[in-house]
């Protein structure tokens, strides 16, 4: 009887650590029954844009993040040059230099703006025209 008691004690054995085995496995989720996590929204970054028109720029000041790069674009009807401060030396923000000639409806970005500090802008054709000057702060 013992040999028997022993293969009833092993086959139970063998039932019970199935039986554990196939729980521990049902606990674990199936990734395609699994309900689908919300996918956060994104926050919208702030338009790094300063648009030209017959009225002049727009926003007059723009604050962005240190690394942005700011795209200037011409609505107006005539050309444009936008350069930083000051004039005519374009000296302060070599950055903002790479815009430069902006022909009617056309669009160019700064270089990175990685330097905290506050830039002049202006357009070097009508450097006399305050509506078109204006500055952008790097945080």
């Amino acid at each position: 009887m013992t040999s028997r008691n022993g293969a009833i004690g092993f086959a139970i054995g063998l039932i019970v650590a199935a039986a554990l085995g196939a729980a521990i496995v049902s606990c674990g989720k199936d990734p395609s029954s699994a309900s689908p996590m919300a996918t956060p929204t994104p926050t919208p970054m702030p338009a790094l844009t300063i648009t030209i028109t017959s009225t002049g720029a727009s926003p007059k000041t723009l604050t962005v993040a240190a690394g942005s790069q700011v795209t200037f674009v011409n609505n107006d009807s005539i050309d444009h040059q936008m350069y930083s401060d000051p004039h005519p030396e374009h000296t302060d923000c070599p950055e903002l230099d790479s815009v430069g000639y902006l022909a009617p409806g056309q669009s160019r970005q700064t270089e990175n703006l990685n330097t905290v500090r506050t830039c002049g802008f202006h357009d070097h054709i009508h450097f006399e025209n305050d509506a078109l000057k204006g500055s952008i702060t790097i945080q």
